[in-house]
């Protein structure tokens, strides 16, 4: 690069003030060592940049190209130097994968957490599938993810949060069906509603019923949890509800009741992920330390 900051500063300063000596005046250099930066611009660039008048100075066409140009890199290097100066050892930015059956939940209480306590940072949010997660993850594409562990990958630093206990959820009459203190095994396949392939949800809660996925009768189609709610609320069968959306989902869909199932309860492990190479420095503990927080703030109220 034959050119630097220092240049493109002295001839931004030039544009403005269209004149040697008040463009040294705001730079506080001397005229003379402005005039010798912007003369050797002028060679790099290959061309006068202005032409030189007794009073004041007119961008050239070459000029005027340059300077759109320089405008754009100052700019950039602005922000570099704000990042540098902002960062004092902290994540100054978040890019933040979540799972669709913790986002909905988690993720409100989470941002405004977030939001209190750095207006600062920037927060970049991501729902998908958890191997999408994973490999956005390891692309670099985010800097955590908040999913079911374990999750199996290698290269992966995993912390474990808190536990999200599965309820069973159903109409009133459908439950008084299964008696006191049904078990998950207990349930028939065809009464069983999931969630489509690729939701580990989907996976834990057959685990929890000792089902297999190719156990006959067992529907797996619902998109989201919010469609299992109002499925299940209108009586076509069961299905097993996280805590971390129990109290959700009972608003939203009226006719909704959940019972929990009887020791050991089944549940699944909430975690937070980054990958084994990137430096904690902190920033990983604090941000999981704040959605254990949240989390567990919602499955005890649940």
């Amino acid at each position: 690069m034959n050119f630097t900051l220092r240049q493109l500063t002295y001839f931004a300063a030039l544009s403005e003030q269209r004149n040697f000596g008040r463009a040294a005046a705001v730079c506080n250099v001397s005229q003379p060592a402005l005039s010798v930066q912007i003369r050797a611009l002028e060679q790099a660039m290959g061309g006068d940049l202005v032409e030189r008048r007794a009073r004041d100075v007119v961008m050239t066409p070459l000029g005027r190209e340059v300077l759109a140009l320089a405008k754009m890199v100052l700019e950039a290097a602005g922000r570099l130097d704000h990042v540098a100066r902002g960062r004092d050892g902290a994540q100054r930015s978040l890019s933040l994968g979540l799972i669709p059956t913790i986002a909905p939940y988690l993720l409100p209480g989470v941002l405004e957490a977030l939001r209190a306590g750095d207006l600062s940072l920037s927060v970049r949010v991501r729902e998908a599938l958890t191997e999408q997660l994973l490999e956005a993850l390891m692309a670099g594409e985010l800097d955590a993810a908040v999913l079911a562990l374990p999750t199996g990958a290698p290269g992966l630093a995993e912390l474990p949060l808190f536990r999200d206990h599965f309820l069973l959820a159903g109409t009133g009459t459908r439950l008084a069906r299964l008696g006191d203190a049904p078990s998950p095994s207990d349930l028939e396949p065809s009464q069983l509603l999931l969630l489509e392939d690729g939701h580990c949800l989907t996976d834990q809660a057959l685990a929890a019923c000792g089902r297999e996925r190719s156990a006959p009768g067992i529907n797996m189609g619902a998109s989201s949890l919010a469609t299992l709610s109002r499925l299940v609320a209108a009586g076509f069968g069961f299905t097993l509800m996280p805590e971390l959306a129990a109290q959700a989902e009972r608003t939203a869909a009226p006719g909704l009741e959940l019972h929990r199932f009887p020791d050991p309860q089944p549940a699944r492990t909430i975690g937070l992920v980054r990958r084994a190479s990137t430096p904690g420095d902190g920033w990983f503990d604090d941000l999981a330390a704040l959605i254990r927080r949240v989390g567990e703030g919602i499955v005890t109220a649940a």
